[in-house]
């Protein structure tokens, strides 16, 4: 019996549905290995130890990690995030040559950065002594991306062979101890950034921290201006932390605040009545042993119910 027609019409019209609706084709395997990681330096921070440093590399998917050569030896491994290490366990008075390389997830390795080279230094005695605190740091910006900051030296009994800058009590940059300044990049438009600077000797001794120099960075084209909170101390006594800080200017009095602690919320400050004019005031007990470091940031609630940019953070030690 012949079929009709627009049977067969209906039953090739469905299987060439059925065909088009199928599972889709696999992804091209990735085969293009990522950039060449730039900027390499190397810095020597002691007798034993050497810090190096690169930009990022890019891919045409996304790189997923570095790996460090030292004399043509893998040393370390390290996640896309890290653009810095310190590579330990070396000879002292000893000439290496340092060279970086990107990976992406299918495994493919880029060419490896220009090599650079370092010397550690001399052993030396036994030192215990750290340097002096570095003063006069100030911050300025460099577009909304990236800033220098400048210091007055620090001494050392002996000498001053590394400064390390500090961002909300991570190290983010180190120069040898002959240099004064530090060019910063990666900054993100309209944030809030405290950096403090770190004298070290050969003997691996750090100075305290300097006092900390704030910069908001300028805002993107057409983004609001920055709302955090200026000015933030932070002043530790025995069992409790101070802050002092000054609102944001809002247009309205800030009746609340949000505290965090190492990055976490810790709680809410709420005034009931209308706050008072000026400078803010806060108080808050603390249980850790004495010696114990924290990060401390605020940020205003706005009059529309939101919550403002993060305030400058600030480093401070339990007592």
């Amino acid at each position: 019996m012949q079929r009709p027609l627009a049977a067969s019409l209906l039953t090739a019209t469905t299987l060439l549905l059925a065909a088009c609706s199928g599972p889709p084709a696999p992804r091209p395997k990735d085969t293009r290995a990522p950039t060449a990681p730039a900027g390499v330096t190397a810095t020597a921070g002691s007798a034993s130890t050497v810090h190096v440093m690169w930009s990022a590399a890019t891919d045409d998917r996304a790189v997923t990690g570095y790996a460090v050569h030292l004399d043509g030896r893998k040393v370390k491994d390290l996640p896309a995030t890290t653009l810095m290490t310190d590579v330990v366990g070396l000879a002292p008075a000893t000439r290496h040559r340092f060279t970086v390389r990107a990976r992406d997830a299918a495994g493919n390795v880029s060419p490896p950065g220009a090599g650079v080279t370092a010397t550690t230094l001399p052993a030396a005695a036994e030192d215990r002594t750290p340097p002096t605190t570095p003063t006069a740091l100030r911050v300025t910006a460099d577009g909304s991306r990236a800033a220098t900051l400048r210091w007055s030296p620090a001494r050392d009994d002996t000498r001053v062979t590394a400064y390390d800058v500090y961002q909300a009590d991570t190290r983010v940059h180190t120069v040898p101890g002959t240099a004064t300044t530090a060019h910063l990049t990666g900054l993100r438009p309209g944030t809030a950034y405290a950096f403090t600077v770190r004298a070290r000797d050969a003997a691996e001794n750090s100075s305290p921290d300097s006092a900390p120099a704030d910069l908001t960075t300028a805002p993107s084209p057409g983004a609001p201006p920055n709302t955090a909170p200026r000015d933030l101390t932070a002043t530790a006594a025995r069992g409790e932390i101070t802050l002092t800080w000054t609102p944001p200017e809002t247009g309205a009095p800030v009746t609340r605040h949000e505290l965090h602690l190492d990055g976490r919320f810790a709680t809410t400050i709420i005034w009931g009545t209308t706050p008072p004019p000026g400078r803010a005031t806060y108080t808050f007990p603390v249980q850790d042993p004495p010696g114990t470091r924290h990060t401390v940031t605020l940020r205003a609630q706005l009059p529309d119910g939101t919550w403002g940019d993060f305030s400058a953070p600030r480093t401070v030690v339990v007592r």
